[in-house]
């Protein structure tokens, strides 16, 4: 049998942060089936910045039965064609932003996109999981201690 001596493990739930967009913490549902990250937003707005096209949205941290929203802004990298899990075609915005799971941080593409009728406000996709060399342990939850953003400061 081979071994993954360096791949980070994680479980199919954990904490994450994305420090950019002032949310230091909101769950995630790890989703291998899935390609691109999926963060649940709405009232998207583009906008021009210093010549480069962003993006201005709510993105919904809390819980469906604690709902918390965090007004966000970030650069818009481009729009994806995704089949939702319901079967429908959607073109979503993408934007990047570096993502910290535990001690660890890396940039992230993430697709916005209503998820108000999902449990989980974000999804880790497969290419997330590459780019941060992570490997699912499906037995577990919550593998990693809480997203440690305060050791990234930008300045």
């Amino acid at each position: 049998m081979k071994t993954f001596d360096h791949l980070n493990v994680i479980g199919l739930r954990e904490w994450i942060g994305l420090p950019e967009l002032g949310i230091s913490r909101i769950m995630a549902k790890v989703d291998s089936g899935a390609k691109t990250s999926a963060l649940h937003a709405s009232d998207i707005e583009i906008f021009e910045r210093n010549g480069e096209t962003w993006v201005r949205f709510k993105a919904h941290t809390g819980t469906p039965h604690k709902p918390r929203d965090t007004e966000c802004e970030a650069r818009l990298v481009s729009f994806k064609r995704v089949k939702s899990s319901n079967g429908h075609l959607q073109e979503r915005h993408v934007i990047r932003t570096p993502m910290v799971l535990g001690d660890k941080r890396w940039w992230v593409d993430f697709t916005l996109t209503c998820r108000k009728s999902m449990r989980y406000r974000v999804l880790l996709g497969c290419t997330a999981m590459l780019d941060g060399q992570l490997v699912i342990n499906p037995g577990l939850r919550f593998v990693q201690n809480q997203p440690q953003t305060d050791l990234y400061t930008e300045g």
